[in-house]
C-alpha cells in the first residue's frame, strides 16, 4: 500500500494529483477560519455587538499564535515527512512525525500554564483596553484550556497533508468546526454564558477534532504517532526549523501585526474600528484560506516528487496551480470590492462596525490579486526546504512592511490603517517574483542533470555488453 501511494504521488497526471488532494485541504481550511468566523457572528450579538466583538478580535492574535505553533511543527515535520516518503525511507518519517506532534503539544501545554497563570498582563499584552479588558479575559480563560489540542491539531492535520492524505485531517477539522458553530449560541444565550460560552465552545471543538485526528491518523497506510518513536535531537529540529520557520514567521508575524492594528485602530477611532478590522481580517482569512488550502494540495505532490528527482512534474504543478491563483484571486478580487459592505453586514450587523469594515475590504480586496500570486512560491520555497527566501517573503509579507507603514500611515486615520495591508501585499509580490525565478532556473538545472543521468544509465548496459 505504501509503494502504491508513492507510484501514484509520482505518476498520476499532475492537474488531477493537485485538485485530488486540494479539495479536502480547501475545506479544511475554510472550516478552520470558520472557527472564529462563528464566533465573531454570534459574540456580535452580545449587547451593542461592539466591545464582546472588539474582545474576540483581541484574542484571535493568540488564536494566530497557536496556529502558528501548530504550522510551524506540522510544516516542519510534515515537508520532511513527504521528502522521506518520497525516497522510500519510511522509518525517518515515523520518527519526525511523532516528534513534531509531541513538540507541539508540549508547547501548547505551556501556553495553557504560563496563560493562566498570568492572564491579565497577557490580556493587555493582546492589546486589551480598559473598556474590553473583562470581555478578553473570559474568552481568553477557555481558549487557554484547549491550547494544547489546538496547536498540536494543526501539527497532525498538516502531517497527514503531507502523507497525501488529507481527507482525513479533513474529517478531523470540519468536525471540530461544524460542533463549533452549533456549540457557540448553546453556551452563549441557551447557558448564559455570554462572551465565555464562546471561548468554551471552541476549546470543546478543538479537542473533538484532536481526537479524531489521532485516530485517522492511524487509518490506512497513515503514519501512526507513537512516543516510543518520540526521538528529538538537534538535527531534526533544524529540519523541522528549515521546513516551518516560514510558516511560524507568516503567522507569528501575522498575529503581531494584528496586535499592532488593534492598537492603532483604537487610538484612532475606539473599539468601533477595533470590531471592525476583526471582521475585516476574518473575511479576507476566509478567501485566503481557501487559496492557501488550494497551495497545500501542491506541497505534497512537490514534496513527492522532488524525494523521487521528477523535478519536471515539480514545475508542471506549480505552473498548474499559479494559472488557479490567478483566476481565483482576479474573481475573488472584483466580488469582494463590489459587495464588501454586504459581506461584512453577514459577521456584523452592527451599523458602526459594518460600515468602517466594508471600506477596509474595498482597500484590501484590491490588492487580493497580488497575494493568490506569492502564496504557491512561498508554499513551493518551504516545502524545499529553501528557508531563507521563504521566510524573508514572509517577514516582508507579514511584518516589515505593514507594521512600519501602519504607524507611518497613522495620522491619515481609519484610511491610513486600512492601507497597511495592501501596500504590504504589493511589496511582498515584488519580492516573491526574482525570488521564484531564481528558484524555478535551479529546477530546470536539476531537471537537466536528472535527465543525462537516466541517459547515461540506458546506455551504460548496451556499452558493458559490447565491451
Amino acid at each position: 500500500m505504501v509503494k502504491d501511494k508513492r507510484e501514484y504521488m509520482t505518476s498520476e497526471k499532475v492537474s488531477k494529483l493537485v485538485s485530488t488532494l486540494a479539495v479536502p485541504a480547501v475545506i479544511t481550511m475554510l472550516i478552520t477560519t470558520l472557527y472564529n468566523m462563528a464566533d465573531t457572528f454570534f459574540v456580535g450579538r452580545i449587547g451593542d455587538g461592539v466591545v464582546a466583538a472588539s474582545a474576540v478580535s483581541v484574542v484571535f492574535a493568540f488564536m494566530a499564535i497557536m496556529q502558528a505553533v501548530g504550522f510551524f511543527f506540522g510544516h516542519g515535520s510534515g515537508n520532511y515527512v513527504s521528502r522521506a516518503l518520497g525516497a522510500n525511507e519510511r522509518g525517518k518519517a515515523e520518527v519526525m512525525a511523532s516528534v513534531g506532534f509531541f513538540s507541539a503539544f508540549i508547547l501548547g501545554a505551556l501556553f495553557t500554564l504560563f496563560g493562566l497563570v498570568f492572564i491579565e498582563p497577557f490580556a493587555y499584552l493582546l492589546q486589551a483596553n480598559a473598556e474590553n479588558v473583562s470581555q478578553v479575559k473570559a474568552y481568553l480563560f477557555y481558549i487557554l484550556f484547549g491550547a494544547p489540542f489546538i496547536t498540536s491539531s494543526f501539527t497532525l492535520n498538516n502531517q497527514l497533508r503531507f502523507q497525501g492524505s488529507a481527507f482525513f485531517g479533513m474529517i478531523g477539522m470540519t468536525t471540530g468546526g461544524l460542533l463549533n458553530i452549533a456549540l457557540d449560541p448553546l453556551f452563549i444565550f441557551v447557558f448564559k454564558m455570554g462572551i465565555a460560552g464562546a471561548g468554551l465552545a471552541t476549546s470543546l471543538s478543538q479537542f473533538i477534532s484532536f481526537c479524531i485526528l489521532l485516530f485517522m491518523g492511524r487509518k490506512k497506510d497513515n503514519i501512526r504517532i507513537r512516543f516510543s518513536r518520540f526521538r528529538p535531537s538537534l538535527r531534526l529540529y533544524v529540519e523541522i526549523f528549515k521546513g516551518g520557520l516560514p510558516s511560524l514567521v507568516r503567522q507569528g508575524l501575522s498575529s503581531v501585526s494584528f496586535m499592532c492594528v488593534n492598537a492603532v485602530a483604537y487610538a484612532v477611532s475606539g473599539n468601533d474600528l477595533v470590531s471592525a478590522m476583526g471582521v475585516t481580517q476574518k473575511i479576507i482569512n476566509f478567501f485566503a484560506s481557501a487559496l492557501i488550502g488550494f497551495g497545500q494540495g501542491f506541497q505534497p505532490v512537490c514534496g513527492y516528487n522532488w524525494g523521487a528527482k521528477k523535478y519536471g512534474r515539480v514545475k508542471q504543478a506549480f505552473w498548474f496551480c499559479m494559472k488557479v491563483s490567478l483566476v481565483f484571486g482576479l474573481t475573488v478580487s472584483l466580488f469582494g470590492f463590489i459587495f464588501s459592505e454586504q459581506i461584512a453586514m453577514l459577521i456584523n450587523s452592527a451599523p458602526a462596525v459594518y460600515k468602517l469594515a466594508g471600506v477596509a475590504l474595498k482597500f484590501w480586496f484590491s490588492t487580493f490579486t497580488f497575494f493568490s500570486l506569492m502564496t504557491v512560491p512561498s508554499m513551493m520555497m518551504q516545502t524545499l526546504s529553501r528557508a531563507v527566501s521563504a521566510t524573508s517573503l514572509s517577514l516582508i509579507s507579514r511584518g516589515l512592511v505593514m507594521i512600519p507603514t501602519l504607524y507611518a500611515l497613522k495620522g491619515f486615520g481609519a484610511n491610513g490603517v486600512y492601507l497597511a495591508q495592501p501596500v504590504s501585499d504589493v511589496v511582498s509580490f515584488l519580492v516573491a517574483v526574482p525570488l521564484t525565478v531564481r528558484l524555478l532556473k535551479e529546477i530546470s538545472r536539476l531537471e537537466r542533470e536528472q535527465k543525462e543521468i537516466e541517459r547515461i544509465s540506458q546506455l551504460s548496459p548496451a556499452s558493458e555488453e559490447t565491451t
